[in-house]
């Protein structure tokens, strides 16, 4: 049977690739982005969380098979905050129910290698306490504070959003549902998002250091979202609450032997 997915960030990047990849393999995706999709919805309000799940429901006949939490910003505001774990948690946890209701359902946030950067405890522990009000108010003080503590803010965000899926993924809701709950966490890929810090060969070499990536380096969205479409397919039934690092090697020469 075809399967019908949900997409957010879907009008580019990351997300356009995978919608585009999954049409091709003849499946259905509803797409949901700030504009030119499916469903235009603006995920740092909570208007905009709450239509994304009503016209989900409408536009599915209220069953999906699998929810891609893809929508997110790199830069140093508070709207990255509001995206890229409030936004991603209302998208995750308002369509669970229409998951439920697959009988092979599939749930993937994005997070980043950012993750695994330096991070802000008071913003992180906004986000993993679930107060939006604390968490913007520290991000806009980050955000008028020096650059290096505006580029907290998205680290922090993607920490913050890798932490809730390990909590997640094993409880009731999820696992106890028979949904598989996962992440992928991408090293730096081509994308208008990232465009503004690979320009030029002298930001590329500059991030390059920042970010190591032995294994052939920067690489385009196709790349993850095969692997999203993996982890969002039938054949995957027993990976869970796992963030699997598709970065080049930045995990493995970052954290070395600390994952054990």
């Amino acid at each position: 049977m075809e399967r019908t997915y949900v997409i957010t960030g879907a009008a580019s990047g990351i997300g356009k690739a995978t919608k585009e990849l999954l049409e091709a393999r003849g499946a259905r995706v509803i797409g949901a982005d700030i504009a030119g999709s499916d469903v235009n919805v603006d995920l740092t309000t909570l208007q905009g969380r709450q239509t994304l799940v009503s016209e989900v429901e409408r536009l599915s006949d209220g069953r999906i098979d699998a929810v891609l939490a893809v929508a997110g910003l790199s830069s140093p505001t508070v709207a990255t905050a509001a995206v890229n774990y409030f936004g991603a948690v209302a998208t995750l946890e308002g369509l669970r129910p229409l998951l439920a209701k697959s009988d092979s359902p599939r749930a993937v946030a994005v997070t980043s290698m950012a993750s695994l950067m330096p991070h802000d405890d008071a913003l992180l522990d906004a986000f993993l306490d679930g107060n939006e009000e604390a968490a913007l108010a520290r991000a806009a003080e980050l955000a008028a504070g020096s650059p290096e503590q505006g580029n907290l803010i998205y680290g922090s965000s993607k920490q913050a959003l890798s932490r809730w899926v390990r909590r997640q993924a094993p409880t009731a809701d999820w696992a106890g549902a028979n949904i598989p709950l996962n992440a992928v966490a991408p090293g730096v890929v081509l994308t208008p998002m990232t465009a503004s810090l690979t320009g030029t060969e002298e930001a590329r070499t500059q991030l390059a250091g920042m970010v190591p990536m032995p294994l052939n380096g920067f690489f385009g969205p196709e790349s993850v979202a095969q692997l999203l479409a993996w982890l969002s397919s039938e054949e995957n039934g027993h990976l869970c609450g796992q963030v699997i690092f598709i970065d080049g090697g930045s995990d493995a020469v970052i954290r070395g032997d600390s994952t054990w």
